[in-house]
Formats: structure tokens, sequence, C-alpha cells
């Protein structure tokens, strides 16, 4: 089991750098691997990479000043303040230590609470487990990054694609259009590989060019950066206590838990007076590190015992322990709590070898953003493409990838949070079990008056209020996120809004209409996500054609989007034609003659180099076959 947990923190140690990518990168690169391991050996490889994935971020966020993730864009106050003045190592150092300890102190908190909490939960029926999933989708949508209204909105549609296949509730399937790749649903693969991997690459290839230009300097101080983080242990433990409260509640996330760590512990120094914050105060780094591991942890809470994910990453493990038919929630306690705690303390050990290992590897992994994205799509695409091949074993699924990255990319570029979607998409179908269950052993007024359910309703109703006043008193919707948006470098047009919103009301339209030919019981929960997504998507279009309005148009697409759009649309076509190769020569053949060309033409990488990298992919990809087990897609031709 040590050497998967060793390998799932080493790929998320090198993920983790890499901006865009992430935790949910760093899991769905893996992801593949599931279905040759035993689960505990799966199991520990996942865990391993989400528990350090945020340890490593804060490189270049600190060294290059360049965020490996939204929530490390906190260390570029006093992180990369220290790293100009020549404390770089210091600064690292600190975060290292913290996010050790940050990890540490949510696991201790995360084993306390199961033992209190399991009469508490054994006691759930299908009404509260209903309730919690609703309420941990809304949350997800109305507290993550971006857009509130279009978060919504693509909640209901990761519900709508979640309904492809066979209906829990009714033997039959739905939305398959006669086809027999999607008799089986979408895998989840795909699904996270597409919206996140795939729209990044697409990005990524888009930029073409490397994150960082300097010459790397990690200065000094390591010794006193480890001193720093002993002499504030207050604030380490200020830190992580903010950091699992936040991890508890769905969807709050990484990035307003970093931010709130950060807040309070300058507070607390402006109390004594001996805070330099923003000025290379090392407590600025210290807080939030510890922060964001203990976030990390504390998302095991609601996954474990109520099978709803705090974030991304975390609704991909859940969709690992339902492929294994572990069921998270009340019965994961009575009758796999072994497994529980294997998990528990599989972070916790990671959370260590992670930090020990960042200290060895910071170098090298900051010299990663220094490595033109070109050569590094060159060896992504084909391992993306493949692992998601793993899952339905069919290559129809190399589409559903593409068109979800083309969907990923535009919400990135309109500020549309994408891990509400996956979240939803991973929750469908417990959503309509529990409904299905709920509403046929009880009456609506027994179990909407059940009292975990009505604390839950008017958790909901205050978040609406919330954001409702929020927007009365600042007349901006973008301003009712909770975090920082993942905002592109270019703002889209509001044309561009409109036309997404326009999108979103013909898809649900003709959801709509294909409702009709369903079962009674198998067209309720279509029905109702049908309705819902319709109904946001009017509620979006009428708010972007009245910004259109206060903007003065619908705006036009400036030089800057011009050249982004012509280069993005090239990096589509480098994608089809990839797709093209390996249906008609396989993935080996296909992946050798498409790195090839694509590195010599678009990365303009000289021959010897271009024979090296291509005979490596190579190499890796023969060996994932031969030794991993993975299943390589056969050409038509080879």
């Amino acid at each position: 089991m040590l050497i998967y947990l060793g390998v799932g923190v080493a790929v998320g140690l090198v993920i983790g750098v890499i901006p865009g990518l992430g935790g949910t990168g760093a899991v769905a690169v893996l992801l593949p691997f599931v279905f040759v391991l035993e689960p505990s050996q799966a199991i520990a490889m996942i865990i391993g990479a989400v528990a350090v994935v945020h340890t490593s971020d804060v490189i270049t966020s600190v060294v290059l000043g360049i965020p490996g993730s939204a929530s490390a864009s906190v260390f570029l106050l006093d992180g990369h303040t220290m790293a100009k003045e020549g404390n770089g190592g210091r600064a690292l150092s600190a975060s290292f230590i913290s996010s050790m300890i940050g990890g540490l102190i949510g696991i201790v908190a995360l084993t306390v609470v199961v033992p209190i909490a399991q009469p508490v939960v054994t006691a759930f029926g299908s009404p509260e487990i209903f309730a919690l999933v609703v309420m941990g989708i809304f949350l997800t949508a109305t507290l993550s990054k971006g857009n509130v209204v279009k978060g919504l909105l693509i909640s209901v549609f990761g519900l709508a694609l979640g309904m492809i296949g066979v209906s829990p509730v009714s033997a039959e399937y739905r939305f398959t259009f006669g086809s027999e790749y999607l008799t089986e649903g979408i895998g989840l693969v795909a699904a996270a590989l597409g919206i996140f991997g795939v729209a990044e690459i697409i990005d990524l290839v888009a930029q073409k060019k490397s994150v960082a230009g300097e010459k790397i300097k990690l200065g000094s101080g390591w010794r006193q950066g480890i001193t720093d983080a002993l002499r504030y242990k207050s604030d380490v433990l200020r830190g992580s206590a903010v950091g699992v409260g936040v991890g508890i509640l769905p969807g709050v996330g990484s990035t307003a838990g970093s931010w709130l760590a950060y807040g309070q512990a300058q507070a607390f120094a402006s109390r004594r007076g001996d805070g330099r914050f923003g000025k290379g105060d090392p407590r600025g780094v210290i807080a939030p590190s510890a922060a964001s591991n203990g976030i990390e942890s504390g998302a095991l809470i609601p996954t474990l015992l109520f099978g709803v994910p705090g974030a991304a990453p975390f609704a991909l493990l859940l969709g690992i322990l339902l492929i294994f038919g572990v069921q998270p929630g009340p019965t994961l306690i009575t009758q796999d709590l072994d497994l529980v705690y294997f998990i528990v303390w599989s972070f916790a050990i990671a959370s260590v070898v992670g930090a020990a290992l960042a200290f060895f590897m910071a170098r090298p992994l900051a010299k990663l953003s220094h490595v033109r994205f070109p050569i590094l799509a060159a060896g992504l695409i084909p391992i993306l493409f493949m692992s998601g091949f793993q899952e339905p074993l069919d290559l129809h699924v190399f589409y559903t990838m593409f068109l979800l990255g083309i969907i990923g990319w535009i919400c990135k570029m309109t500020n549309i949070p994408r891990a509400p979607f996956l979240i939803a998409y991973v929750l469908a179908e417990p959503l309509e079990r529990y409904y299905f269950l709920t509403v046929n052993v009880f009456t609506p007024s027994e179990w909407l008056t059940r009292p975990f359910v009505a604390v839950i309703a008017l958790v909901l109703v205050g978040v609406v209020a919330m954001s409702v006043i929020r927007y009365v008193r600042t007349r901006n919707a973008e301003s009712q996120a909770m975090q920082m948006s993942e905002l592109s470098d270019l703002k889209a047009p509001p044309f561009m809004d409109l036309g997404v919103s326009l999108v979103g009301v013909v898809f649900f339209i003709a959801m709509l209409s294909l409702v009709g030919g369903f079962s009674d019981n198998g067209r309720v929960f279509p029905l109702v996500v049908g309705i819902m997504g319709l109904v946001l998507a009017v509620l979006s279009l009428v708010r972007d054609a009245l910004r259109a309005r206060s903007e003065g148009g619908l705006g036009r697409l400036d030089a800057a989007w011009r050249e982004r759009l012509n280069v993005v649309g090239m990096s589509a076509l480098w994608l089809l034609a990839f797709m093209a190769l390996v249906f008609l020569f396989g993935m080996l053949i296909g992946s050798v003659i498409f790195a090839l060309v694509f590195l010599l033409v678009v990365a303009r990488l000289k021959v010897l180099p271009t024979l090296i990298y291509v005979g490596c992919l190579a190499a890796a990809l023969y060996a994932l076959v031969e030794f991993a087990m993975l299943v390589p897609p056969s050409g038509y031709l080879i």
C-alpha cells in the first residue's frame, strides 16, 4: 500500500506545479489505473495525490509569482515578496511544514469525529441523505468560484449528463439515442479528464509559451522556515482549524479557506502590532498553508460520512469508491469502518511524505514551469486520452472528451466554475435513487418535517438570502462568489455570455422534449432537472442581456481575443488530428506520429530532442500496456 501511496504523492506533487490542472488533474491522470489495481491499492494512490497537491502548488507562487492554482494566489502577497528578498527557501520550507501539520491536524479531527458522529449518521434515512446531496450540489454551485447563476446552471447540466444510460429507478435506457456506447453512461474518467484536463490542454497550448522565463532563485533560509513554523505554532493551529471547518462545508473550497486563514492571521498580528503582512511576513505563508491541507482532510468528513464530496477531487474519490461497490454514507461506518481509517491514515502518511519530498523536489518541480506548454502537451494528450479510454474501452469516448474539453474551455473563459459540474455529475445517480426512495416511503409532510431535513432547508434558504442581499448591495453578480474567480486573462464580451445562456435554453428544451418517452418513474427526475435547467438558463439569459445593455451593446472581439481563438482553433484541429491518427493506426503508432509532427511544427523543437522525446513517450505507453495492463485503442488499419 505504501508503494502505491508513494506513487500518488509523486504524481500529486508534479501535477500540482502545473497551473490549471491542480488536484482534480492529478486524480484524473491516475484514474485509469483504478481498473487494474486492488481497491486498497487504488484508494491509497488517489489519496496520496489529493493529500499533497496543495503542498506543491505553492512553489510557482512563491518562486515565480504565478499561482499554481487559485488557492495558491494568497502566497503572492508574502511568499513571493520573501522570494524577491532572497528568502524563497525560507517561505517554501515554512509552507511545507505548515501544510504537513495542517493535514495531520485535520486527520486527527476526522479520527475524533467518526466515533462521535457514528450514532447520528447511522440514524439517517433516505430523506436526510437526499437533503444532504441536494445541499452539497447547491452549496458547491453557490459558493464556488465564478458566476453563481451559471454555476447553478452547469450543476444542472452535470445532473443531466449523469442521467445518461440505465435509470437507477426503472429498467430503461435514457438519452442514449440508440448508441451502445451511451448505454453505460458517460464515464467518470472521461467527464473529469474532458472538463478539466483537455480544457486546460487547449488553453495551455493556446498560450504557446512557458509560465515564466526568469531564472529560478529559491534563495536561502530553509532552516529558518522550519523555525518559523514552530515559532508561530498558534498561527499553524488556527489556520488548520479554519481549514478543517471550511473543508467540512461542501463547495466553499480551498481558495476561500486559504484567504480566510490569511485574514485571521493578519487580524491577530495587528492586535499585537507586530505584523508585516504583504511585505514578507512568514505568517502570511504559514496560516494559508496549514489551512490548505486542513481543507483537504476536512473535506473527507462529508465525503465519507455522508457521501457528499466537499470538492472536485473528492467527487472523483467518491466515484472510485462506487466503482468498487463501496457506498459512502451511514453504511460505510457500520460495514467498512476499517476502510474509513485506512483512508484517514493514508492521508496522514501522505501529508508527511509529501512535505519531505517537497523539500528535495522544489527546485526541479519549479523548473517544470519553464517548459513551453506545447512540449508538455505532446505527452499529456496521448496519456489523457488513453486514460479516458480505459473505462468504456470504446473509441467514442474520444469524442466525449473532446466536446467536454471545449465546454470546459468555454466555461473557463466565461467565468463559469467547473467543479459544480463534476460534483453534480457524480451525485446524479444517488440523488435520483434517494429521491425515489424518499417519495415512495414517506409522504411530503413526513419527510419535509424531519428535523435534519428542516435544518438543511434553513441553511439553503439562508445561503440564498445572503446571495440576494449581497447582489442588491453591490449590483454586481460576479462579486457574489465566495472565492477568487478562475477568470482567464481575457474578459469575455457580453455576446459570449449570451451565447452560453442561449445554448443552455436550447439544450434543456431539447431535454424536456425527450422526457415524454420514458416510463412514469423514469421521467420524474429528468423532468425536474430539465425544468430547473430551463429556468436557470432563461434567468442567465436575462441577466446577460441586462449586462449587455448596461455596457452599451453586445461587445466585440478585440485583437487579443481573435488571436486566442485562432490558436485555440488550431489546438482543436490538432486534437482532432490526434484522434484520427489513433482511429487509423492505434494508440501507440498514432501517438508517435502525432507527437513527432506536433513537436516539430508547433513546439518547434529540434530534430534530435524530438526523436528522444518521442522515443520516451513510446516507451512510456508501451510500459503502461505491458506492466500496468492498460488497454490501448486499436486502429482500423492496424
